[in-house]
């Protein structure tokens, strides 16, 4: 993919230099990452594009928090105020990753999300579980465990809302990368971990917040999402990216390496070796069906939308036309027929409806009575 900025270009740079290894070269092959997992998905389709131990149990640090967003954002309102409680401030404290909240202290929820994803405010996830689930952390959280059992995250666990090392707190490389693909469907999500600085107000002051994505501040195409470390966990780092028309997350568990140079180089390994294009056409032929009773009579099926899909180099592209099995008697120019399902490489990306392109009338009685008496003498008689 072309870039469109020159910092754009001296962000990968940077990256090359940590050690990533050739930009643009990486073409079908994955790189090479010192992580205990990681992923590289597409975030429209969901797909897995490479990765290494992506379904494998490990502790995710404070990427618990992309979770945390999704309930939030599913169930509560935003604008509602919250109170800080004495549990809650105990997390303020340069043990914890925090944005200095106090007992008493009024935000809306809004605002608690904001610390919560952007400066990855352990208070502030406290503050807003305790919120969510009428005072008690623990309902809060077996509301997030009934999510991810919804959301068929089957490597997924919640024992605590911040990702503290726990024996039942884990999830996997592919759920997390699934997680943040339905937490991207909320425009709110993707404002706030998009956001480098915010400021956050209670009743008495203004609180600062600063990302810990660094890719925010040096990768130009970054989009988010989240970063998590513990003694477990390790340095890890969820990482969205955009450009054009295509759009990546990588995710990077317990890395051996710079997480945030690692995560560049997965992301461009998107940019360089994926292209999206549209692989069905609107209003293209796809197929043609027989009209009821006319043997010599055809009716275009053209597609009613587009299907695009991500394309690599030596990528199979498979067109399956499916038609009713028993047309209607007459159909308008756009009557549904049929359909056109579209693989690539095997795995399903997308499907269109087909439609008459001109439509046709009703078989008149004459015309019903001679295509029964044609097909009987065409098949003999006695």
């Amino acid at each position: 993919m072309t870039r469109t900025t020159n910092i754009a270009k001296l962000a990968v740079a940077l990256a090359l230099f940590l050690g990533c290894g050739p930009g643009v070269a990486y073409a079908q092959e994955a790189p090479d990452v010192a992580a205990r997992a990681w992923a590289l998905t597409d975030i429209r389709s969901g797909e897995v594009l490479a990765g290494e131990h992506v379904s494998e149990r490990l502790p995710m640090a404070s990427t618990t928090k992309i979770m945390v967003a999704l309930v939030a954002l599913r169930e509560a309102d935003l604008e509602e105020e919250a109170t800080v409680s004495e549990e809650a401030a105990s997390f303020a404290t340069p043990a914890y990753s925090n944005v200095g909240l106090l007992a008493g202290d009024t935000l809306s929820v809004r605002e608690l999300l904001m610390a919560t994803l952007v400066a990855s405010g352990d208070d502030a996830a406290y503050a807003l579980a305790e919120h969510l689930g009428e005072g008690s952390t623990r309902r809060f959280v077996e509301e997030m465990n009934r999510e991810a059992a919804a959301f068929g995250l089957e490597d997924t666990r919640f024992e605590n809302p911040v990702g503290f090392d726990a024996r039942d707190q884990y999830s996997s490389a592919g759920d997390l990368a699934r997680m943040t693909r339905l937490a991207m469907g909320y425009p709110e999500f993707r404002e706030m971990v998009s956001t480098d600085y915010a400021t956050i107000t209670t009743q008495h002051r203004e609180i600062e917040l600063v990302s810990t994505n660094d890719l925010l501040f040096t990768y130009p195409p970054a989009t988010g999402v989240k970063t998590g470390t513990t003694p477990a966990a390790g340095p890890s780092l969820v990482a969205s990216a955009e450009d054009e028309n295509e759009s990546y997350v990588s995710v990077i568990l317990d890395a051996r390496e710079d997480r945030f140079a690692a995560s560049i180089r997965v992301l461009e390994h998107g940019f360089a070796t994926y292209d999206r294009k549209n692989l069905v056409l609107r209003d293209e032929r796809y197929a043609s069906a027989g009209v009821p009773y006319r043997r010599d009579e055809k009716v275009d099926l053209v597609a009613k939308e587009n299907v695009s899909g991500l394309v690599g180099g030596d990528s199979e592209i498979g067109r399956e036309v499916k038609i009713l099995k028993d047309l209607p008697g007459s159909a308008r120019p756009g009557t549904e027929l049929g359909e056109v399902v579209v693989t690539v490489d095997g795995v399903q990306v997308g499907k269109s409806p087909l439609v008459a392109r001109n439509g046709y009338d009703e078989a008149s009685l004459w015309e019903r009575v001679w295509y029964t008496v044609v097909g009987i003498s065409s098949r003999g008689v006695g």
